[in-house]
């Protein structure tokens, strides 16, 4: 569990030179007021940039800065995690980001992103989205959980439930895979040219063997019939041309173009034929006008539906003869498809015939060489054979290795499937999601909204009421909004404590209490905090004070003085 016990932090948006510290453990809640502008909501920027870099608010690091004094921007955070103390520092002009452990200032010799990774992976063990999801409600910047995409939302229930190391195992595993596939190719490179070494020091010993007057002619022989071979394919390629092609390929388009213009008129007749279909209906089906409630004249809703039903034919007459037109149209570009299929078979014919052109020359050329061999005489038998044998015991080497590559893909295979989020990620959430419904649940209930939650495997929510009607999230209002945002909020701490992952001390309710609730939903929530563990901080970030004072341990007020915010009374 991550203890946060005390933030410090000066010339940090409208904060003077004079550090603002606040204990964040001394009491179980506290209030934080002050009128509009008067930095309320700057401790909960000043968090989110000590932690991750950036404030919570969409606001640019420049601008973090205070605009007075314009240096010396700094933020100091003391938190318990891993049984150990740490300190974070975080500065601009001049930037400073410091990680301290024990009173020792982890290394820096990495880059900032890894320094960062560091902080998120090996200390809070939770990144910036899932901070905002178990810390932090009620800001105009927050996303609630059921505003986040699908792949957002796994990301976080993955961070509560401390299974994201298999997302890294998985990205691990993909590197290896990729440095095995390269490997294998190579191995598989080897192998084929090892044969055709092989192949080769086969044929040089065979003709060793039988070097003779005779074997010269034959060589000569075979020359005279590949040179002969490749006249006759030069022959069949002198006429090829590519034109015809091209040409096609250009009338095709152009009847695409003619079969697109033609289906948007379609799709205008549709539309307009739509319009007269309701003109129809809304003529024949009311006799008084809806917004004035005046008798509409049964001629003159006769005349609008015969107008209507005219028109309705004279663009179904036009739609007709557009569907006739691309009919026709397409039945030539399929005509011209034909003949566009039928030139690129034959381009492939001759591309082939080239292909064997390249292939006979090389075999002129290699026989050449062979011939010259032969005419300059005999190497040694022994040292071709030696060569052989020397090849041969590479591919055995090279086979061997093949083999072992193959379990070793095999092996991959296997484990990637059980890294896959359909895999033991899925399986674990799904032990989980009972207990996540079950916990939201019983929150709405606390909170007065009786409806049925049910978040299933994909993250995906259905809402059901009592009556079994389904809704969706947006179809309620910011008031049951808001009750389902904090029922999943402190579902998402408890799962936090079981799981003993990202669990927190900290909870900052901003402006929570000024939004949406109404006074029912005002007083159900301050009963769930009453509820809430000892080892609890909440801070409610409120304009309303004067509504809430005497309802937590401690009230902290800040105002504006001389441009800059700070704290009034801390009682």
């Amino acid at each position: 569990m991550i203890v946060f016990e005390k933030i410090k932090y000066r010339n940090f948006l409208s904060t003077g030179n004079e550090d603002t510290e606040i204990n964040l453990t001394d009491t179980a809640t506290t209030l934080v007021v002050g009128q509009n502008g008067s930095g309320k909501s700057t401790l909960l920027d000043a968090l989110s940039f000590v932690l991750f870099g950036k404030a919570h608010r969409n606001v640019n690091k420049p601008q973090l800065i205070n605009s007075v004094n314009n240096k010396d921007c700094v933020v100091e955070v003391e938190f318990l995690a891993l049984g150990q103390q740490f300190k974070v520092v975080r500065g601009l002009k001049p930037a400073r980001f410091e990680i301290w452990q024990d009173g020792t200032m982890i290394n820096q010799d990495s880059h900032s992103k890894e320094y960062q990774k560091i902080l998120e992976q090996n200390v809070l063990k939770l990144n910036h989205k899932t901070f905002h999801q178990i810390v932090v409600l009620g800001s105009s910047s927050f996303i609630p959980f059921m505003q986040l995409p699908a792949s957002t939302r796994r990301e976080v229930i993955e961070d509560l439930l401390d299974i994201n190391v298999f997302s890294k195992m998985n990205q691990i595993l993909k590197e290896k895979v990729a440095t095995l596939k390269e490997e294998i190719r190579n191995n598989d490179h080897k192998i084929e040219l090892n044969k055709t070494k092989i192949d080769s020091h086969k044929s040089h010993m065979c003709e060793l063997t039988k070097i003779s007057e005779s074997a010269k002619q034959d060589k000569l022989y075979l020359i005279s019939e590949e040179e002969a071979e490749l006249n006759l394919l030069n022959a069949l390629i002198t006429n090829w041309e590519d034109s015809v092609l091209s040409d096609l390929q250009t009338r095709q388009s152009v009847l695409d173009t003619k079969i697109n213009e033609m289906g948007k008129y379609v799709f205008q007749f549709n539309a307009k034929q739509k319009a007269s279909n309701k003109e129809i209906k809304f003529y024949e089906d009311n006799e008084d006008c809806p917004t004035c409630q005046q008798t509409i004249e049964a001629s003159f809703r006769l005349d609008k539906v015969q107008n209507a039903k005219d028109k309705w034919d004279e663009l179904e007459e036009a739609r007709q003869q557009c569907e006739h037109q691309i009919g026709r149209l397409t039945n030539d570009k399929q005509d011209i498809q034909s003949s566009i299929d039928a030139e690129i078979e034959e381009r492939n014919k001759i591309n082939t015939l080239k292909e064997k052109i390249t292939w006979t020359q090389r075999r002129i050329t290699s026989l050449q060489g062979e011939l010259s061999e032969l005419e300059t005489g005999v190497h040694s038998l022994q040292e071709a054979r030696d060569t052989l044998s020397s090849e041969e015991s590479k591919r055995e080497i090279l086979i061997d290795a093949k083999l072992e590559y193959a379990e070793q893909r095999e092996y991959n295979n296997v484990i990637t499937e059980l890294l896959k989020d359909t895999g033991i990620k899925t399986k674990i959430i799904k032990q989980y999601l009972p207990v996540i419904n079950q916990l939201t649940n019983q929150y709405l209930q606390v909170l007065d909204f009786y409806v049925h939650f049910d978040l299933d495997e994909s993250f995906k929510e259905t809402i059901r009421s009592r009556h079994r009607d389904a809704f969706s999230y947006d179809s309620f209002s910011e008031g049951e909004k808001q009750r389902i945002d904090l029922a999943l909020l402190f579902t998402w701490r408890q799962v936090a404590k079981m799981k003993n992952s990202i669990a927190t001390n900290l909870l900052i309710l901003d402006e929570t209490f000024d939004s949406s609730l109404d006074a029912d939903g005002v007083e159900n929530l301050l009963k769930i905090l009453d509820t809430l563990d000892n080892d609890t901080n909440v801070f409610i970030i409120s304009h309303k004070g004067e509504l809430l004072d005497n309802k937590f341990d401690r009230k902290i007020e800040f105002i504006k003085q001389k441009n800059f915010s700070k704290v009034a009374t801390a009682a």
